[in-house]
């Protein structure tokens, strides 16, 4: 084993919608996980591998973390809990544009009680002034875990550079645990289901995306075509209505949309086929949940 090389796992955290997965994409350099403008974006755990010649990263994109409703939720809860099992570095990611809760400082205490290092990101301030942010920021001074407080931004790249060196620095010695050429250990057949999902996300009225889910049926490659039929599924029959549209209108845009991203991701050409089923209250379903793919037992 060299030496010298650096293995380490970081565990990326905060509230909805902050920029968790966004800024997974960009420190990895390439899509790992899905974004969109909706709350609780991210349901599991996706992994991103950062490789240097000298060091690997292993960072864990939670969903955000919220008080949970229902089963989906205790499912997204659990997976937040396991992600911060044998971890080296925490970053805790603030939004920049929004007041920042008692929950958020509670939270950033919460998890420096323990012996992980803790680096608050305070994210979007290419639009907002860091400095306004100080005085709830200053709440942080006194915890010993907060090695850090970095501004930054996905969208123009500030700091980005300085939030991998700061990485480096809180990285253990130790071997790689992935081969350098990975950069995820999920499949190809999950990242499918999940842009299905984001192009929903972005195209379906606001009431509707928490409720949808999707599983890919087939997924065969042969002679560089791969073959995807895929379901979404959602909790009410007037849903499927939408989701489908009129005269299956969103339902094209949402499978054009998807079988592009899918393309991209596989260099080669996709058939993808999208059907919509209602179950009902599938979210509120310990069963539900699991048969979509959202299993506890296999955070245990």
């Amino acid at each position: 084993m060299d030496m010298n090389f650096k293995c380490g796992y970081v565990s990326i955290l905060g509230r909805p919608n902050v920029g968790k997965s966004t800024l997974l994409n960009k420190l990895i350099g390439q899509k790992i996980s899905i974004v969109s403008p909706k709350p609780q974006t991210t349901r599991n755990v996706v992994t991103g591998i950062m490789n240097y010649s000298d060091m690997q990263v292993i960072f864990l994109d939670t969903p955000g973390i919220h008080k949970a409703k229902n089963s989906l939720d205790k499912y997204m809860e659990k997976s937040i809990e396991k992600s911060l099992e044998g971890i080296d570095l925490i970053l805790y990611i603030l939004d920049g544009t929004k007041k920042f809760f008692t929950e958020d400082i509670d939270d950033i205490k919460a998890f420096c009680a323990g012996k992980t290092p803790v680096v608050v990101l305070v994210s979007k301030v290419d639009s907002t002034t860091f400095e306004k942010l100080y005085p709830e920021l200053a709440k942080l001074n006194n915890l010993e875990n907060v090695k850090e407080i970095i501004p930054f931004s996905s969208f123009n790249g500030k700091n980005l550079d300085v939030i991998k060196e700061t990485i480096k620095r809180f990285m253990p010695e130790g071997p790689a645990m992935y081969p350098t050429d990975t950069v995820t250990d999920v499949s190809e057949r999950f990242i499918a289901s999940e842009i299905v999902r984001e192009k929903a996300l972005w195209l379906l009225q606001q009431e509707i995306p928490h409720g949808i889910a999707v599983e890919i049926e087939r997924f065969e490659q042969k002679n560089n075509l791969t073959k995807i039929s895929a379901t979404i599924f959602c909790e009410k029959e007037n849903h499927k209505k939408i989701v489908i549209g009129t005269n299956g209108a969103t339902l094209k845009k949402i499978g054009e949309e998807s079988r592009k991203d899918i393309e991209r991701m596989l260099s080669q050409k996709v058939f993808l086929e999208l059907w919509v089923k209602v179950k009902e209250h599938w979210r509120d379903s310990d069963i539900l949940v699991s048969n979509l793919g959202y299993n506890k037992k296999d955070l245990s």
